[in-house]
């Protein structure tokens, strides 16, 4: 009986587990865009992808662009939409960064790619959809393949079209074979515009700032959010509630970078300075790295 009480006692405390595991989502996934219609700035694709949606058949996706920009976003939200409960069957989803050899390739892409699959319905509501009959591989990251890994996937591409679709992220397209772009309706996305940031970020005090350091990177931009957040609550937890503004200063610790005035009084003092006024300033501790980066940034 006692075991039996205890037992029954941890049901509420592992339904709080999961309560407090939620608390802790990273904010890009958290927030990360459930249909294509709320991915931002790029117009183009997600008008394509929503006609496959409506009936189309999905080719081949190779989605290139700078980090941050929606490319791994949209591709979910569109898996989501198109499988619905169906998301773990039909869909696998890799790093290629992380998984990058042949092998790879041979165990997981070809086996997955083998499987048989028919269409279906999705129904919800009042509303029912039809589950296409095809599967959809993700290869995030794409353009960390190894060469040999690349023409593998390519044969693969070519002989599993009947019941496969694939889709490649990467930043830089140059690095994909020209035998996997051929097969592949290729799309660029865009760095978000300021405007587009101002939208998402409406109530920030700080938000030229924030742009600043992100560079069209809206990924970036909430990663830095999340940061200062955390730093205000292990300062003060009381302090979280009552804030309502972020400082300059805590952004750029958040984003690791040299002050903006640290940054002037250095090329000040190199220019009139003595040595000891820079051993001064060196002995702050701010990275080599990141004060190089800022001297170059503020060049001219």
């Amino acid at each position: 009986m006692e075991a039996f009480l205890t037992g029954f006692k941890q049901k509420p405390q592992d339904s709080k587990r999961r309560i407090k595991s939620q608390k802790h989502i990273p904010w890009v996934e958290k927030y990360r865009p459930k249909t294509i219609d709320e991915v931002a700035y790029q117009t183009e694709v997600v008008s394509v992808l929503q006609r496959c949606i409506e009936g189309s058949d999905l080719p081949n996706l190779l989605f290139y662009g700078p980090p941050g920009t929606g490319k791994t976003s949209l591709i979910l939200a569109l898996a989501r939409q198109l499988f619905g409960p169906l998301y773990s069957e039909r869909v696998l989803e890799l790093n290629a960064s992380d998984e990058r050899g042949i092998s790879v390739i041979r165990e997981k892409v070809k086996a997955f790619a083998h499987i048989a699959v028919s269409s279906s319905t999705n129904s919800s509501g009042s509303s029912s959809t039809n589950i296409p009959p095809y599967k959809l591989i993700i290869l995030d990251e794409a353009d960390s393949m190894t060469a040999p890994a690349q023409a593998a996937l390519r044969r693969t591409m070519e002989t599993e079209m009947r019941t496969t679709r694939f889709c490649l992220t990467c930043n830089y397209v140059t690095r994909i074979i020209e035998p996997i772009t051929s097969r592949c309706a290729k799309f660029r996305f865009r760095p978000l515009d300021n405007e587009i940031a101002r939208y998402e970020f409406d109530e920030l005090q700080t938000l030229d700032h924030l742009l600043s350091l992100c560079h069209g990177d809206l990924r970036q931009g909430i990663t830095m959010l999340q940061c200062v957040h955390q730093l205000i609550i292990s300062v003060d937890d009381s302090d979280v509630g009552c804030r309502s503004s972020i400082t300059s200063k805590e952004l750029d610790e958040a984003a690791a970078v040299v002050p903006s005035d640290i940054i002037k009084n250095l090329i000040k003092t190199s220019e009139n300075g003595s040595f000891d006024d820079l051993q001064i300033i060196i002995k702050k501790k701010n990275s080599a790295l990141k004060v190089k980066i800022e001297l170059t940034n503020n060049k001219g």
